[in-house]
């Protein structure tokens, strides 16, 4: 059966390549992993694919005995899920080379994702083809690609296509375009703008309007985001990304980041298939097997909800809207994180100490506190938390003591998701708590509802 006929390409459809393009990332070489393990690899698929994503590009199996091996394993994780999710096409990210192509096919890819670079850049340091080189090439190679294996998902792409003129490009493309499913258009270097890939898609789109487009944009100038959502907006259907935007050098565009940011411009059409709600989860279950936390600049966060400055705190405390304007809720983040420090008013101390801590306190004595932990909170050591400096401060100097609490008896709930009576926001110490594990039963159980 040739699964990718009888599929009928949503509106937006991501291609990720956390498997490949991530496992570049030298965040790797920090924590002396290198790579990722087989078990990292079947439990980030198995995620992704529970998010909703039907297409993941990994390595050619010619990388490395070990790369080769491992493609057996992901294609069982694919196939396990294909009654509840239907079927995910795994792709080889291969160079235009009769050895890379075999090896691909031998270990069971669903499609091949050809490159060779076009750009002077590329044909000078980097393979020694002139344009005319490449194009016999690449049209012989996928040519016999075609004839002998017509169920495979082909996709070319000039590599540094936005350092190669576009009358360099169409020379090219005007070759292959017969001969493949998708024409890529790789930012390889980070060198594109917003106003160049408006030009280069309609440019790519008006020259070949019966093929799609697959969007690959770098993060070298902090644009990859930007980009790729403009190139989304004009047209290109197939976009690269990476969760928490991982990959060679300063990365790629981040999956939630551009599903986020789609949600938030109200372009619904475009988030079918894909479980919202797996956001966060996904983005954790990843960096923790890179050994950090969710990336500051990733939107879809816990610290895009968490609040050090006294007067956004004094506001949240009142209303979330106030400096919150997102539904993160919609994409995992259930929380939100005030944390105490030199910054913080009273309004929040005396918050913590009465609401948190049940101290018995007023107004006036919480400004005199908050004065008092202002000063001292400047020594703090490393083994100290600024919590525990207030308490000491409540207890020792101001004689605080707790509320005589009455015996808290059962709630009663009236749904499943309704708060429990008296639930209050949660205050965190200097540091934010450690993100959850079991990240892909969390996926498992969004998906459940979803499909419920």
């Amino acid at each position: 059966m040739n699964h990718f006929t009888a599929y009928t390409p949503r509106p937006l459809e991501i291609i990720d390549s956390t498997l490949r393009e991530g496992q570049q990332t030298s965040l790797l070489h920090d924590h002396q992993r290198y790579f990722f393990s087989r078990e990292d690899k079947e439990e980030i698929l198995r995620a992704l694919i529970l998010y909703g994503v039907k297409f993941v590009e990994l390595f050619s199996p010619a990388v490395s005995a070990r790369e080769r091996a491992d493609w057996a394993a992901l294609r069982a994780v694919r196939d396990a899920l294909i009654t509840q999710k239907g079927y995910t096409f795994l792709l080889a990210h291969v160079r235009c080379h009769p050895h890379d192509v075999a090896a691909a096919i031998a270990a069971g890819a669903d499609g091949l994702n050809v490159y060779i670079g076009t750009s002077a850049e590329s044909r000078t340091f980097n393979h020694g083809h002139d344009l005319a080189g490449i194009v016999l090439r690449a049209r012989a190679l996928l040519e016999d690609v075609r004839r002998s294996h017509p169920q495979l998902v082909l996709r070319f792409s000039g590599e540094d296509a936005f350092r190669t003129s576009p009358a360099d490009l169409f020379r090219v493309y005007d070759e292959i375009a017969p001969l493949v499913h998708r024409l890529g258009l790789p930012d390889t270097v980070g060198v594109a703008t917003p106003a160049s890939v408006a030009a280069r898609v309609t440019a790519l789109r008006t020259r070949y309007p019966v093929l799609e487009l697959e969007g690959h944009f770098h993060n070298d100038r902090g644009l990859a985001l930007v980009n790729a959502l403009e190139a989304v907006n004009n047209g290109v259907r197939f976009c690269n990304t990476t969760v928490c935007g991982v990959g060679e050098r300063s990365g790629i565009t981040s999956l939630t980041s551009l599903l986020f940011n789609l949600h938030a411009d109200r372009d619904y059409d475009r988030l079918e298939g894909y479980q919202l709600r797996g956001s966060y989860p996904i983005n954790v279950l990843v960096a923790d097997k890179l050994r950090m936390l969710v990336p500051s600049t990733e939107p879809v966060s816990l610290t895009n909800r968490t609040h050090t400055a006294g007067v956004h705190q004094s506001a949240v405390l009142r209303g979330a809207a106030s400096y919150e304007a997102h539904p993160l809720d919609n994409f995992g983040v259930s929380e939100s994180g005030i944390l105490l420090g030199p910054l913080s008013g009273w309004n929040i101390i005396h918050y913590f100490l009465k609401e948190i801590r049940y101290f018995q306190l007023d107004e006036d004595t919480a400004r005199q506190i908050a004065r008092v932990f202002k000063e001292r909170v400047y020594g703090i050591q490393p083994d100290e938390s600024p919590e525990e400096l207030l308490t000491a401060i409540a207890e020792r100097e101001f004689g605080l003591v707790h509320a005589q609490l009455p015996p808290a008896a059962s709630p009663i709930v009236q749904r499943l998701d309704s708060p429990l009576p008296g639930q209050v926001r949660r205050i965190a110490t200097a540091k934010p708590p450690a993100e959850r594990a079991n990240v892909a039963a969390a996926l498992q159980a969004f998906d459940s509802q979803s499909n419920g």
